[in-house]
């Protein structure tokens, strides 16, 4: 591995959020690591140019410290070597690219992703939940179009592909996000049904039966008019990326848009939203 290490250093509070800043800024893996004291370090890799490490930097809150260290060339094939598939709902398996296939699947459906340099694995808890309501809303029926809004590697888009929708579609702001989905889909046989470009969510025409949103919720704020917009009169639409315990800010600003369910893991939340 070429590139530093970006290290940021946040209260035990802080972990989560500041983790998740860190994978919406094309984190491929993050390690926590105790520092003897009630702080906690992130260690991961945002790029290796100064440019790239300040533009990240530049979304830290003020109170993190952040630092950067030399290559450690083991540490990326240890977190390779410690990746293990991710079982969700009743028929997802999430796994690395790179492990067998021996992941005691069965009949489930089993989506590989390579990271890249994107957005993680999918193991994050808000991709997790993401993928549980996606994989309900799927099985419950009159699902046949989905749009994945912030795709990163494309994990939604594809398991929706894989799950039995007729069309897929993917939008990210970021290049490498489209690329690592683009290649994730072709690595799970449906390059053909997963369109994935950085089309802006305010261009996009249609609608669609399924709209999933797993970003921040500045950027679910931002884009409210268009996430509403977008989910057919029938369709729903699942936000995350959000707080468990702080985001009426954002179901505000997705009224008249209603909740009508609430998952939450590791402080994190996954709302599902239907038209009135």
């Amino acid at each position: 591995m070429g590139a530093r290490s970006f290290v940021v250093t946040v209260a035990v509070d802080d972990v989560e959020i500041a983790a998740d800043r860190l994978w919406q800024a094309g984190a491929r893996a993050i390690e926590e690591r105790a520092d003897g004291t009630e702080r906690v370090e992130l260690w991961t890799v945002v790029g290796d140019d100064d440019a790239a490490i300040a533009a990240v930097a530049s979304t830290l809150d003020d109170r993190w410290r952040w630092r950067t260290e030399e290559p450690d060339a083991e540490w990326p094939e240890t977190w390779r070597e410690h990746a293990r598939p991710m079982v969700i709902g009743e028929r997802l398996t999430v796994a690395p690219a790179w492990r067998g296939h021996n992941t005691g699947e069965g009949e489930r459906v089993v989506v590989r992703i390579e990271p890249g340099a994107a957005f993680g694995l999918g193991d994050h808890p808000t991709t997790a939940l993401t993928l549980a309501a996606l994989e309900r809303e799927i099985s419950g029926g009159a699902v046949s179009t989905v749009l994945d809004v912030g795709c990163g590697t494309g994990v939604l888009a594809i398991a929706a592909s894989m799950l039995g929708v007729d069309r897929a579609r993917a939008v990210d702001v970021s290049a490498a996000a489209v690329e690592s989905t683009i290649a994730n889909a072709r690595l799970n046989g449906v390059s053909e049904a997963v369109d994935c470009d950085t089309t802006p969510v305010s261009e996009l025409a249609g609608v669609y039966d399924l709209v999933v949103a797993n970003i921040l919720a500045p950027a679910l704020v931002a884009m409210s008019d268009d996430l509403r917009r977008l989910p057919a009169s029938h369709g729903r639409l699942v936000v995350s990326g959000v707080l468990a315990g702080a985001h009426d800010h954002v179901l505000e600003a997705l009224a008249p848009m209603q909740p009508i369910r609430t998952d939450t893991s590791g402080g994190w939340a996954a709302v599902t939203l239907a038209h009135r």
